[in-house]
């Protein structure tokens, strides 16, 4: 205790500098998503995981003002140590600095570094600005102006001049743009707006076809804080209650190597849309109003046009449109994908009512939410679409909770859909020791459960026809060992559309990570899931193609090491097998990478080589990428990789990166399919960005 009390006074004695905002650290991004999210494969939609870690990078969590919500989206903290934090603040007050960390129980250096490019350390008062929003604005520092440009320097079949017209199939340059102005100060206010052209679409002002320079637009005004005014958001947002079964604000980061933080959701609420996935996200105004000192509700409204295939049913006399399918890709770069843009109207209404009671670690609360097509929605008259939703109105209600109690963390939630469908999920998080963590999640999702913008913790993307259970693992016996498993079961008790029957599977995971210093990682990774598919034409002699069982097995060697302070390499050598049908698969990548920081110019590159036999055994590597963006690219076939990637910081206000990419396949003559194909096995993409702050 005497040594803490020293350690205060040193603090106070150089309050005036330490009690100023620390200068943000530096990421590496690519380690920090590899080590803490998915395992590498195709199921995740990485770029809105990459999004919503960047929203914590531009804007870190104040430390002394955040709650137990937000600080377990960083899936950083177990709830050990969350617990501790809190105490810690409950007992001695607001920090001083971001080094004080050192002072709470089981904060270890490797975990203060992890945070510190998310967090800050900054006195509540500083938050207290009583000058005009419109004053705040004009002198926060906290703002930027990105610019990007993007072009595959081959040139794809959809832009050659097609014989019988004359013109090309894409109606657009191969050129992508992209930029983002944001500005925001943490708990007061958020700006932003997102402007895209995708390779193929045109950049053209054409009132006829509401077509207003880029192909996408997103923006939003944020104002948080203001009385019991605690947010609201007009533009474009997401919104995140319970555990995502309703809500979800792309924060869904799937089972991976991190077997414990990532299998829960917090109630982050209402968050800006920065994202230019044209999907999954809402356009009007949300606003959260506090009604009592416990006691939140939420209230939102959305209407936002969608892309969809318009049909006529030509056995109705009034020939009534109506859809088969919502369109999600956001490209228009043809005549018939610009056809399906923005031809159906979707409308959401809904509320949350939240009670938290930060004392007992108790929060309780319900929501509802009502979705409305302007067309009907009527699928394929297919099996596996028997319970699928259809018509034109849809809603959930739902109710969910959090309890702490000591070093156990329950939390659930339970949702009814409108066809009767229920969808349910329970799971508890527990600290069996200070070095042994453990986290069990059961979930049901009926067959005719539909939850549109629900993402919750399961084995597939969408919370439908899936039971499961999830059991975790994490030993960590010293600072420098980190043991981490887990198993999950699941089953699907209705056919899917590539799966004719019933079927069950399971996956597991071992990782062993030693790291002697903050720096240096190694770590040994094996993954084995074992999924049912159907055998193609040519694998069974019966005429009913029924599913068979397919098992893969992932097995990875990585080393991440610092040569000094300037240097850094990264090693990886990682290879799949894949049994279906007594048929045996393999596949192989090997890569390495060098990094150096010369201050104002940093350099990284990659040369990979790659064999695989089939699809099945894709090798997925995560890639260093320009800054706001994200590069996990699939390594099939035969061939090798290279990229280099420049960073440059021209001025105290300006950043320029460039990238370099090439792919060389050598079992091919052309790159891609359709109107993607390339004439040739060589893909070469090019990359620019700057990055501007005013």
């Amino acid at each position: 205790m005497k040594a803490f009390w020293l350690y205060i006074a040193l603090l106070l004695v150089f309050s005036k500098s330490l009690a100023q905002d620390y200068p943000q650290q530096d990421i590496d991004i690519e380690q920090f998503i590899e080590n803490v999210f998915a395992v590498q494969n195709g199921d995740v939609s990485s770029e809105d995981l990459y999004e919503s870690l960047l929203l914590f990078y531009s804007n870190p969590i104040n430390l002394n003002n955040t709650d137990i919500d937000e600080l377990r989206s960083l899936f950083i903290l177990s709830e050990s140590q969350l617990k501790n934090f809190f105490d810690y603040k409950n007992k001695y007050g607001d920090l001083l600095s971001i080094y004080e960390l050192q002072n709470i129980p089981e904060f270890d250096l490797y975990t203060i570094y992890q945070l510190m490019p998310f967090v800050i350390v900054r006195d509540q008062g500083l938050n207290s600005d009583n000058r005009p929003i419109l004053s705040r604005i004009l002198n926060e520092k906290n703002n930027y102006l990105l610019l990007r440009y993007e072009r595959t320097l081959e040139d794809k079949k959809g832009y050659l001049t097609d014989e019988n017209s004359n013109t090309s199939r894409y109606l657009g340059s191969p050129n992508k743009i992209y930029s983002r102005f944001r500005i925001s100060h943490i708990r007061d206010f958020s700006i932003g707006f997102t402007a895209e052209k995708d390779a193929g679409e045109e950049l053209i002002w054409d009132k006829k076809t509401n077509r207003y320079g880029a192909d996408f637009y997103s923006g939003h005004i944020q104002l948080q804080n203001q009385g019991r005014l605690k947010n609201i958001i007009v533009g474009d947002y997401q919104i995140q209650y319970g555990q995502s079964m309703l809500l979800g604000a792309g924060f869904n980061v799937g089972k991976g190597a991190e077997t414990i933080t990532t299998v829960r959701r917090s109630n982050l609420g209402i968050r800006p849309y920065t994202s230019v996935i044209e999907t999954n996200f809402f356009r009007g105004v949300a606003a959260t109003v506090e009604l009592t000192k416990k006691i939140d509700i939420t209230g939102f409204y959305s209407r936002l046009k969608q892309d969809a295939s318009v049909r006529n049913d030509t056995l109705e006399l009034e020939r009534q449109e109506y859809i088969s399918s919502l369109l999600s890709s956001g490209f228009h770069r043809t005549p018939n994908e610009l056809a399906s843009k923005n031809t159906i109207l979707e409308q959401n209404y809904g509320a949350t009512l939240l009670y938290h009671n930060k004392v007992n670690g108790l929060s309780l609360g319900s929501t509802f939410i009502l979705t409305e097509l302007s067309s009907p929605l009527i699928r394929a008259d297919k099996l596996y679409n028997k319970y699928e939703f259809k018509g034109t109105e849809n809603y959930n209600i739902g109710i969910f909770g959090d309890y702490n109690w000591q070093n156990f963390s329950f939390f659930g939630e339970g949702a009814r859909s409108k066809s009767g469908g229920l969808g349910g999920l329970f799971g508890v998080i527990t600290s069996l020791t200070p070095k042994l963590e453990t986290s069990i999640v059961l979930r049901n999702y009926d067959k005719d459960f539909h939850s549109t913008y629900g993402n919750a913790f399961g084995e597939s993307i969408r919370n439908i026809n899936e039971h499961g259970v999830y059991w975790g693992l994490k030993y960590s016996p010293s600072r420098r060992y980190e043991f981490t498993a887990y198993f999950d079961s699941f089953s699907y008790p209705w056919i899917r559309s590539t799966i004719n029957a019933p079927s069950s599977g399971y996956e597991y995971l071992f990782r062993a990570n030693y790291k002697p210093n903050r720096s240096t990682l190694f770590y040994v990774q094996f993954r084995q899931q074992s999924k049912a598919d159907n055998a193609s034409a040519g694998e069974q002699t019966t005429a009913i193609r029924y599913p068979m069982e397919g098992i893969k097995r992932n097995y990875a060697i990585n080393l991440d090491f610092p040569a000094n302070d300037m240097l850094s390499f990264k090693s990886r050598i990682q290879w799949s097998t894949y049994d279906f049908n007594n048929i045996g698969t393999k596949g192989y990548a090997a890569w390495q990478d060098l990094n150096i920081d010369l201050g104002k110019v940093r350099i990284s590159g990659r040369f990979a080589i790659f064999d695989t036999e089939n699809f099945n055994n894709a090798q997925y590597a995560y890639e260093r990428d320009l800054l706001y963006a994200f590069s996990i690219p699939a390594y099939s076939g035969q061939g090798t990789r290279q990229y280099i990637l420049v960073q440059y910081k021209a001025l105290k206000k300006i950043t320029f990166w460039v990238k370099y990419a090439r792919t060389h396949y050598r079992d091919r003559e052309t790159v891609g399919t359709g109107l993607e194909e390339i004439n040739g096995n060589v893909r070469t993409d090019l990359k620019l960005q700057a990055r501007i702050t005013f």
